[in-house]
């Protein structure tokens, strides 16, 4: 007999839950989120003993007490034993698995449709109901959904979920998340678990399409029915989110079904007085979709999103948009030893998001090489961001040998059809990135967004990485890493071409180029190098270098480059690299926060790079480190505005030795919405020898006064 230490408030908890949500025969989604019972053990044996608590979601990092060795280490990348060829395995010699439980209450007979939703969880997933097996689900990173109807019992029932201990559990044939920057692959339950329960017809699925220009939106619906013959209306209603009043309705004719059996029913609806979702204006919708037997709800917004055919620029709603933004690597958070339980704290999360939109100006970012919880898609529509939803794959060159042999386009088309089904509804996303970094060597990637392309009925752009086939309105991903030489000095951007590569194919300069990488300047957060750039700044600064020195030398350069890539306008977007990473001393990348629980910058940081992001911005197009004594310099200056609004205004240029100005002078600017103006200044020979810096401002723009700084020596 098992035994199931547990505290009695928990078991009193999970059955008071169910009982004071069920009822009738519409649906009643339960949350199973909160403290779960957890032990290790075999794969395929539910262990006798339960003696270890941990919160859901999380990760397995979370129990109480801790696991022995939790997660273990991959090979060190540096290490001599290690050639670039290695897969970089994980083993967990010590457990098969992570088996989790809880006890739930049914208090009614057992509707038509109980299903089990575990939103995500690594590393594949086996559910048990009262001992017996009910269902697998190996993908790690999209929902796994349980018919439960035969296993659930009135009255009290045992729930266990197993999952994979390490990332070597998962068979050779399903995207494991490999990444050849981690360290560990943490498993675990991360995302929300639910019990829904319902009467047939079924809603299986809703997809929204909105179309600005009609002021409708396109509703699909996928409904299923189990249990015999039925008949039902299905009514479709559309609210304004934060005030509930009703902009469009429509209900259908009786629709009949067999049993089991699956219809979709594709409707229009107008909305009156329809807002349009952007960043500057998140405005939300739901639609409440019913039957005589189950209700669903989702939200969405009234958006468009595509690039231009001929500028190849972002076109939001009809309008140009350009993509300033960051990356979010949550996986690599993850093994961060301050992650603990911040990524499931949502007002965390939340005040993240603010910050990179009042901050730093960023209205957009890339999820990169993994999903967040679903919650965090929520908190960006609500906020107001465009993503790239990035599918963690990414298996390098044809040199690595991390490809995954037996991937097929028919399992990847499948986890991306998960994938899109889970976020088609949500505005925030806009760009559906199949994997990072991939040169491809076989069409599994091709064949598998090809499957899938059609299912979503807002026609999302697709990024396909180092691969060449794109369709008109797909990504060109470039990653121009001009640091990753580390003799390279700021000097070198004079001659760096203002058309972006950065991919192993040459940019064919006839699709839209996001920039969602670049720099290789990364400090950890102590201001120590990371891997990748230790001889980078020796070169740079000096064996000797002091941290102020560092992090002066990572900020200044990085907006110098933000603002070459944004200002020549030959990219669609610029996104930095990365807003949420690791911190590790073996690390090869890192983040900007000083405080990553309390999310404070590195001062330096925020002071140069919030400028070079700003949607009136600037560049000094001059990039001399030394100038010769007695000489006369013209100082090009680009501006643009990447608003809809002309800003005019005055420019203002100064010349500072020691903080002090020695030259300065001003004009008058006007520059149209969206536009491009080159200007500059005159700078008159200097006799005196020294360090000088160069200061051109935008002053009193609509984000304030905005800086550009150039520093060189006479």
């Amino acid at each position: 007999m098992r035994k199931y230490p547990i505290p009695v408030f928990l078991a009193l908890c999970s059955l008071l839950l169910i009982q004071c949500n069920q009822g009738g025969n519409r649906r009643n989604t339960i949350s199973l989120n909160g403290t779960w019972q957890i032990a290790e053990g075999k794969k395929d044996i539910i262990p006798p003993v339960f003696n270890h608590t941990i919160p859901v979601p999380g990760q397995i990092l979370l129990a109480e007490p801790a696991f022995e060795n939790a997660a273990p280490d991959v090979p060190d990348r540096n290490s001599p034993d290690m050639s670039p060829n290695d897969y970089y395995p994980q083993q967990d010699s010590l457990r098969d698995a992570y088996w989790y439980r809880r006890m739930i209450n049914i208090p009614k007979s057992i509707p038509d449709i109980a299903i089990l939703k575990v939103g995500k969880a690594m590393f594949g997933t086996k559910v048990f109901v009262n001992g017996t097996f009910a269902g697998e689900h190996l993908p790690s990173f999209t929902p796994g959904y349980f018919d439960l109807k035969n296993y659930l019992e009135k009255g009290d029932n045992e729930l266990v979920i197993a999952v994979g201990s390490c990332r070597n559990s998962l068979p050779a044939d399903v995207p494991d998340g490999f990444d050849y920057e981690k360290q560990r692959y943490i498993s675990g339950i991360f995302d929300n678990v639910d019990l829904i329960l319902s009467g047939s017809p079924f809603i299986r699925n809703v997809q929204v399409a909105p179309d600005i220009n009609k002021m409708e939106a396109r509703v699909q619906t996928t409904l299923f029915n189990s249990n015999g013959s039925a008949g039902s209306k299905v009514t479709f209603i559309i609210k304004e989110a934060k005030t509930g009043v009703i902009a469009g309705e429509y209900t259908t004719e009786k629709i009949s079904f067999n049993e089991n059996s699956e219809k979709v029913v594709d409707i229009v609806i107008p909305i009156t007085n329809c807002t349009l979702w952007s960043p500057e204006n998140p405005f939300l919708y739901t639609l409440e979709v019913s039957t005589s037997s189950d209700n669903y709800k989702t939200r969405f917004g009234m958006r468009e999103f595509k690039f231009d055919p001929v500028t190849h620029q972002g076109m939001l709603n009809g309008k140009p948009y350009f993509l300033r933004g960051t990356n979010i690597t949550l996986y690599r958070f993850f093994e961060d030893t301050l992650c603990g339980s911040l990524p499931w704290n949502y007002d965390w999360v939340r005040k993240m998001h603010k910050k990179f939109k009042e901050d730093m100006f960023w209205n957009s970012y890339r999820n990169c090489i993994g999903f967040p919880p679903e919650e965090w898609y929520n908190i960006a529509d609500e906020e107001g961001f465009l993503i790239q939803d990035e599918f963690p794959i990414w298996y390098g060159a044809p040199d690595w040998n991390t490809w995954i042999k037996k991937l097929d386009a028919e399992n990847l088309a499948e986890e991306y059809r998960e994938w899109m089904q889970e976020r088609w509804n949500h505005p925030s996303v806009v760009i559906w990135d199949s994997n990072n970094e991939t040169l491809l060597t076989e069409p599994s990637i091709d064949s598998a967004i090809a499957k899938v392309r059609p299912l979503d009925l807002s026609g999302r752009s697709w990024d396909n990485s180092y691969s060449t086939h794109r369709e008109a309105n797909d990504i060109f991903e470039s990653h121009p890493y001009h640091y990753s030489n580390p003799n390279f000095k700021l000097k070198d951007m004079a001659k760096a071409s203002i058309i972006p590569q950065g991919n192993n194919h040459k940019n064919p300069e006839t699709h839209p180029v996001i920039i969602n990488e670049y720099g290789w300047l990364w400090l950890n957060r102590d201001s120590r190098p990371t891997t990748l750039t230790k001889k980078l700044y020796e070169n740079l600064l000096g064996k000797s270098s002091t941290p102020e020195e560092r992090w002066e030398a990572y900020a200044r350069y990085t907006a110098a480059e933000t603002e070459f890539w944004r200002c020549h306008r030959q990219v669609a977007g610029v996104l930095h690299f990365t807003a949420l990473g690791y911190d590790r001393p073996d690390g090869q990348t890192c983040d900007n926060w000083i405080d990553v629980a309390n999310l404070v910058w590195e001062p330096q940081f925020y002071k140069y790079v919030r400028d070079a992001f700003a949607p009136v911005g600037l560049m000094i197009d001059f990039w001399d480190e030394s100038v010769s004594k007695g000489t006369k310099k013209r100082i090009p200056v680009i501006i643009i505005n990447d608003l809809e609004k002309e800003w005019s205004g005055m420019v203002s240029f100064r010349l500072l030795k020691d903080d002090k100005a020695v030259q300065e002078k001003q004009l008058s600017l006007l520059i149209k919405g969206y536009g491009r103006s080159e200007s500059g200044f005159t700078m008159n020979s200097v006799s005196e020898s020294g360090n000088y810096t160069i200061e051109v401002t935008l002053v009193n723009t609509p984000s304030g006064n905005i800086k550009s700084i150039r520093k060189f020596r006479i």
